[in-house]
């Protein structure tokens, strides 16, 4: 009883956390893709068309809605909990490697193409270019710490997304959270419905072939990944629990991961 007393409090006490760090109320202000004032300014004429698009979806059933939530909280929760040693190590390691902060924060996309700022831990220089998708860079490992290399290669760089997803703004499984400049991206999602989900730690495409997919191929995978989650909760219980055993061993083998234009 005991124990139970003392997770429910510190439960309570991350959740209040998590209320007092949210988002900016004015984040979705410039926001192009719920303003379409803004998207003549900022994106691209072919893409312009999908600003505030909505795909025809079922309602969310009851996984989607109650259960999977559920789920993510107490997930999460363990995740901080548990992984909390390995957290203060690699905080330690990234200060001693390359002074500078020790989380990298960027806007992504949530459901319904709002933005949140998504947490990673830093792994590169402080002179890379902020909003540039990795795959996008021209030769990447210059801005890569040494410690950086590790954690990208073994994907701790991406724990921090285990408080994002605590906080609500994330899940454990769903389709990855896009930059909010990559237009091919999104615009493909927009097709597939899957702009209208939450993003996930891991996902369909994520354990079958990562950024070794090309763009179109990634779209589609999430867009059944939507399609299976949406269909009946049956189905999302099934595809969510395939993708999270089915991340174990690709992460340990860092399968899928390229870096860089060079290699796309």
């Amino acid at each position: 009883m005991t124990i139970l007393l003392i997770l429910l409090g510190l439960f309570i006490g991350l959740k209040v956390a998590a209320f007092f760090g949210k988002e900016e109320q004015n984040i979705d202000d410039k926001n192009p893709y719920l303003h379409p004032e803004l998207a003549e300014q900022v994106l691209p004429e072919d893409m312009q068309k999908y600003v505030n698009s909505r795909a025809e979806h079922k309602q969310r059933n009851i996984y989607e809605f109650f259960i999977k939530p559920v789920i993510d909280n107490v997930l999460s929760f363990l995740g901080l909990l548990l992984l909390s040693p390995v957290f203060i190590l690699i905080i330690v390691a990234i200060k001693i490697d390359d002074p500078g902060p020790v989380f990298f924060m960027q806007n992504r996309l949530t459901r319904n193409k709002c933005f949140f700022r998504l947490h990673k831990f830093r792994s590169m220089k402080m002179s890379t270019p902020h909003d540039m998708p990795t795959h996008m860079l021209t030769n990447p490992e210059q801005y890569i710490t040494r410690v950086g290399r590790f954690l990208r290669r073994s994907s701790l760089d991406e724990l921090p997304q285990i408080w994002d997803i605590f906080r609500g703004k994330m899940s454990v499984v769903g389709p990855r959270p896009a930059l909010w400049n990559q237009e091919d991206l999104i615009a493909e999602r927009d097709r597939w419905g899957a702009n209208d989900v939450m993003p996930g730690l891991t996902g369909l495409a994520q354990i079958s072939g990562r950024d070794q997919l090309e763009i179109e191929d990634k779209a589609e995978l999430d867009g059944i990944y939507t399609q299976q989650l949406k269909e009946n909760s049956i189905s999302g219980l099934i595809v969510d629990v395939r993708c999270f055993f089915g991340t174990l061993l690709p992460v340990l083998r860092s399968d899928g991961i390229v870096e860089g234009r060079q290699n796309r």
